[in-house]
């Protein structure tokens, strides 16, 4: 049984899913507007190793993580540069950091500007309802009714008398300064690209009722899971709960919010001046390292980021290596094929509540019986324990490639690398919709290239032949 917090009921709860076998997780991704840094690959990297988990416990997960492409943020960034470009040029950044440090690729990956239909209807229906209203000002914009919904507070305590007015950058046609924007009328020094038309004027979404759109679309009306930095919880969470219930969408059963990463107990944030971007990071450490330290601590604690840490990380994932170095003559004769069930404490862990740090203990518990055997000369506890590791560091996410070598793949590596990731994502949704025919055809084309792809629990692994 998987345990997880949830913020909604304040308390450590076992996991039921919607759909027998099935998780829908939804996580709110970037506002593509600048680079990424380390709070977006740790946030990242936490709901990627809750899907590997569930995946391996047996679980077909719909991971769904959005793009935010038209905000004002990218707008003010975008300048004299079409916004749309900029939203796509710093999107294939967010993705190359994704794929540096070992992430999965997201089921789907919807964008704003791709879900207006979906976004419009859903406002329709708030204001049929009664929970929404237009402005009066014939601004166009759109506003949810704070008071309209009872429980509006309920996933973060908040109560309405005591909130402050939302933090909308206009305040346009208000009727009371706690409501929140839905929809934002198209004001002149706007780009007509920026903005849609609907039967209130033209104009373009509110940040929260985009979430709210994209998680009822691609995952139903009631999911299992959504997922977000703790910075999120109020007001953007918030106010999706509320728009959603609103909107008679019983929305997430299960709400998981990660810590931030912080510097000396300040949150980092690109407002405060004091982000760290990534590919700063990937300059001076190795991704897996990266990876290593990102999952040190738990992921609903505040990660404390200095350079030390990381050189701690790098020191920690060099131990684990050094051994599978040193046994790496017994996996040559290795002919076992199956994959090594994972160790019963490491399993424990894990289910509860995703505890990585301890599940990282464990990892190194058998680094020193490996190491013990080794001296020895026991080879078959050697192997034994080798075995676990790999299988422990695969579920985790954590490459064992660098095991044997800490040299960086070429670019041409690199970009055929890529290519077989995509194509094995695509062959990955093919599976999961039940188009069997596409995925033989893929596995066929990668091993016609000479391209080995091996299936497994948690997930598809592929080696050149």
């Amino acid at each position: 049984m998987i345990r997880l917090y949830d913020t909604s009921r304040r308390a450590l709860v076992d996991f039921t899913p919607v759909r027998e076998g099935h998780v829908g997780i939804y996580l709110c991704g970037p506002t593509v507007q600048a680079q990424p840094h380390i709070g977006h690959l740790r946030s990242a990297l936490v709901y990627d190793l809750w899907r590997r988990w569930f995946i391996y416990r047996g679980y077909d997960v719909t991971f769904i993580r959005n793009i935010t492409d038209i905000d004002d943020k990218v707008l003010d960034r975008a300048g004299q540069e079409p916004w749309w470009a900029l939203a796509y040029r710093i999107q294939l950044q967010f993705a190359d950091a994704y794929d540096r440090i070992n992430i999965i690729p997201p089921s789907y990956e919807p964008h704003t500007s791709g879900t207006v239909p979906q976004i419009v209807e859903l406002i329709g229906r708030l204001l049929r309802a009664g929970n929404a209203y237009v402005a009066d000002d014939e601004s166009g914009d759109v506003y949810f009714d704070v008071t309209s919904w009872p429980t509006y507070g309920e996933l973060s305590g908040q109560r309405p008398e005591s909130l402050a007015p939302s933090p909308d950058l206009e305040t346009r046609g208000k009727r009371d300064p706690r409501d929140f924007a839905l929809w934002k009328g198209k004001k002149p020094s706007e780009p007509n690209s920026a903005s849609w038309a609907t039967p209130w004027g033209r104009g373009r979404p509110g940040w929260h009722i985009q979430c709210s759109a994209m998680a009822s679309h691609y995952l139903g009306d009631r999911f299992d899971i959504h997922g977000g930095g703790l910075d999120l919880r109020f007001p953007h969470h918030e106010n999706e709960l509320a728009q959603s219930r609103a909107a008679g969408h019983p929305f997430a059963s299960y709400w998981l919010h990660n810590g931030l990463v912080v510097i000396g107990g300040q949150k980092m944030s690109r407002s405060l001046t004091n982000s760290t971007e990534a590919e700063d990071l990937f300059a001076v450490w190795r991704p897996s390292a990266l990876r290593y330290y990102l999952a040190s601590a738990h992921y609903r604690s505040p990660l404390d980021y200095h350079e030390d840490s990381l050189a701690e990380a790098d020191a920690a994932l060099e131990r684990i290596e050094a051994f599978l170095r040193r046994s790496s003559s017994l996996a040559d004769h290795d002919d076992t094929t199956d994959s090594a069930r994972l160790p019963a404490a490491f399993e424990t862990v894990m289910d509860n509540d995703l505890n990585v740090p301890q599940a990282l203990a464990v990892i190194h518990d058998f680094v020193r019986q490996g190491n013990t055997a080794m001296d020895q000369d026991d080879s078959t506890a050697a192997l034994s324990a080798r075995r676990y590791i790999v299988a422990m560091l695969e579920v985790l996410g954590i490459p064992t490639e660098q095991s044997t070598s800490r040299q960086q793949p070429s670019s041409e590596d690199r970009e055929r690398g890529l290519r077989i990731e995509r194509m094995l994502h695509d062959r990955s949704i093919a599976r999961q919709i039940g188009d069997f025919a596409a995925s033989d055809r893929i596995r066929d084309e990668l091993s016609a290239a000479g391209v080995r792809v091996e299936d497994s629990p948690t997930g598809s692994r592929w080696s050149i032949t």
